[in-house]
């Protein structure tokens, strides 16, 4: 089977976060082609959501190298492609369907990069696909909690086309290599007050304005910033809601404030700034920085071949962030989606990219641990 049909495959099957039994299909799936293909040692663990499948070849041991993607989806929107939310189309070079870019296509080309160089590792290498990526990394974190540990790993989400402007004329953009990415950080701010009627004006102990005091400090923060890959990296940090208050003559007693920050390697805001009001974190994706020169080297000269390969740092967190945090694995980003291509209603990915990430998995195999 080519890794376009595979890709075809695993996209035709529904694994959107939000049924865990559609999560377990695509593992399924997963599983059944590796054992099939491959003569791996494959497991399937009790992560929730149906389980992550891992593939491990050669000598027993902690991978020296693993190819980390995962099998879940965000949600197709339901009034699109309304007869079959998972068709998928191949058209103008392209294929098209939920999770193509995110990242089935990128899948595919690692299993099969996989399957080519697995009875030839003369060093423990693996592939896993995981679960609940979508929901904050479930598979991952269960995986690191239970002994998965590589030395290196490539995160098979979208590196192509991050380092140039625009496509060349001659094909799609080449396959970049992310050495970093930001990570993410959730905050809910609430401020307290006592409630009263309006007419006591600023006599009352108003929430809002509490809220206001915090609002006014972030406002006031400088992110960090630091230099990676001959790039400045910036922290970024946003309010993205404000609720407080029911009826127009009344002073609210509680205002909250959601905040989206967006956190760099070594860098964050100092939530101490917060000591009016309560802060609780409701999410924090670790952010990521690969510190093994050798193996950032390594990729850059396997996705080099057809055109120069750029080091870049992604805007978005993945699976690396939890493997680097947890696990202190070194971990590259490399795969087949370009820029604003996920999660959308038309998502689509360049079958060259797919082909062209297969080839440079299979160098990297072949390089590392063959």
């Amino acid at each position: 089977m080519s890794t376009i049909d595979l890709a075809c495959d695993l996209v035709a099957i529904p694994s959107h976060s939000t049924d865990a039994r559609d999560e377990r299909a695509a593992g399924d799936a997963v599983e059944a082609w590796l054992r099939e293909h491959t003569a791996a040692t494959v497991e399937r663990d009790d992560a929730p959501r149906g389980g992550n499948v891992i593939a491990r070849a050669g000598p027993s041991g902690d991978p020296d190298l693993a190819f980390v993607g995962h099998h879940d989806v965000v949600d197709p929107a339901d009034d699109h492609w309304a007869a079959d939310r998972f068709r998928v189309e191949r058209r103008d070079g392209r294929l098209y369907g939920r999770g193509t870019a995110d990242m089935k296509g990128s899948l595919a080309a690692a299993m099969t990069a996989f399957a080519a160089v697995a009875d030839d590792a003369t060093r423990p290498v693996a592939f896993v696909s995981f679960t609940g990526e979508e929901s904050g990394g479930i598979g991952c974190r269960w995986a690191i909690d239970h002994g998965f540990s590589p030395e290196r790993a490539v995160v098979l989400e979208g590196s192509t086309g991050y380092g140039k402007e625009e496509a060349p004329s001659d094909g799609p953009p080449g396959i970049d290599v992310a050495v970093a990415h930001k990570g993410r950080r959730a905050l809910t701010v609430e401020a307290s007050g006592t409630a009263a009627h309006a007419s006591v004006g600023h006599d009352a102990d108003n929430a809002i304005y509490h809220a206001i005091d915090a609002i006014d400090r972030l406002r006031s923060v400088d992110p960090p910033s630091r230099q990676i890959a001959g790039q400045r990296v910036d922290g970024s940090v946003a309010v993205t809601e404000i609720a407080g208050g029911d009826a127009w003559n009344v002073v609210p007693e509680t205002c909250t404030v959601t905040v989206d920050e967006r956190t760099i390697p070594g860098g964050r805001i100092d939530l101490a700034m917060f000591d009016a009001v309560d802060v609780t974190v409701d999410q924090d994706l670790p952010p990521m920085v690969c510190a093994d020169e050798s193996f950032v080297e390594r990729a850059v000269a396997a996705a080099s071949r057809d055109r120069d390969a750029r080091r870049i740092v992604k805007p978005h967190a993945t699976d690396a962030g939890w493997l680097a945090d947890r696990a202190g694995t070194d971990c590259l980003v490399i795969g087949a989606a370009e820029p604003g291509e996920a999660h959308t209603d038309d998502e689509s990915v360049s079958i060259a990219a797919i082909e062209r990430c297969r080839e440079i998995y299979e160098r990297l195999v072949r390089d590392l641990v063959v």
